[in-house]
């Protein structure tokens, strides 16, 4: 993930696919009852590489998530994710955090978190010495006896995302993993994960409604169409270096992206 010293310009760029990528998305279709959900969409993501997902609500931002993971199998072109191009190998092979933190109520913090490497047959005494190595980073380690109704909305999170990490997959997929928190929490999860993720070299694909957030995040933002989805526009996230993450929201390159993605997300809007 690019620090925020390296940041500096805005450029856009069409259905560009990179060449060291740990996800390619290369020219992907996908039908759902009839209807054209995705048409020839193409990107990629590298090792470390922080991209987010943004536009109108039905341009397929959650299917590409979908088919990245294995959950859903594309009608046309080539999807790989960690070389994994079939999609019931990414099955288990790619971490998924959904909108909801689907905590199980009846097992603790701890619990939780070890559930996908139970599911790889981790034996019981090594997943939870795994999640107590990461726990305090992860601001947990005094709750992990706690259970899920115990627990605040953003350490319910938190909790959740350890769970998606745990398993170490080299490619984690986000789709609003935010949305239902206050500003204050929102932002200081925000501001959490990515500290988390300085250090762990993963392709992260995040979906939001939230442009600031995909500012605030992303190395690079992906602008979609909707009837059918396609990628409109690239634009890369970059600063002065003397930009700080806490001042991302009022400099004058937030202010430029802000309204160029919001101009193209009201174009859309307009079309339809």
């Amino acid at each position: 993930m690019s620090p925020a010293s390296q940041r500096i310009a805005v450029e856009d760029d069409k259905n560009i696919v990179s060449n060291d990528a740990l996800i390619t998305f290369s020219k992907v279709g996908f039908d759902y009852e009839l209807s054209r959900i995705l048409d020839d969409v193409s990107f990629s993501v590298d090792r470390g590489e922080f991209v987010a997902l943004v536009g109108p609500s039905g341009c397929g931002k959650s299917t590409i998530l979908n088919l990245i993971s294995g959950v859903l199998a594309p009608e046309s072109g080539h999807i790989s994710a960690d070389g994994l191009v079939h999609h019931h190998e990414r099955l288990g092979n790619v971490s998924y955090m959904q909108q909801k933190d689907l905590l199980l109520p009846w097992r603790n913090v701890a619990e939780n978190s070890r559930l996908g490497l139970e599911l790889r047959g981790i034996s019981g005494a090594d997943s939870r010495a795994e999640v107590e190595k990461l726990a305090e980073s992860f601001g947990l380690a005094d709750v992990l006896g706690s259970m899920p109704h115990e627990l605040s909305g953003g350490m319910r999170q938190r909790v959740a995302l350890l769970r998606a990490v745990l398993p170490d997959n080299p490619v984690l997929l986000l789709d609003e993993p935010f949305g239902a928190l206050d500003a204050i929490t929102r932002r200081s999860l925000q501001q959490w994960l990515l500290n988390v993720l300085d250090t762990s070299r993963k392709a992260v694909v995040l979906v939001t409604h939230d442009v600031e957030e995909a500012i605030h995040l992303a190395d690079r933002i992906l602008v979609m169409s909707t009837n059918p989805g396609q990628i409109i526009a690239e634009i890369r996230v970059e600063l002065e270096p003397d930009t700080e993450r806490n001042e991302i929201s009022t400099s004058p390159q937030c202010v430029a992206m802000k309204s160029r993605i919001l101009d193209l997300l009201d174009s859309q809007e307009l079309a339809q």
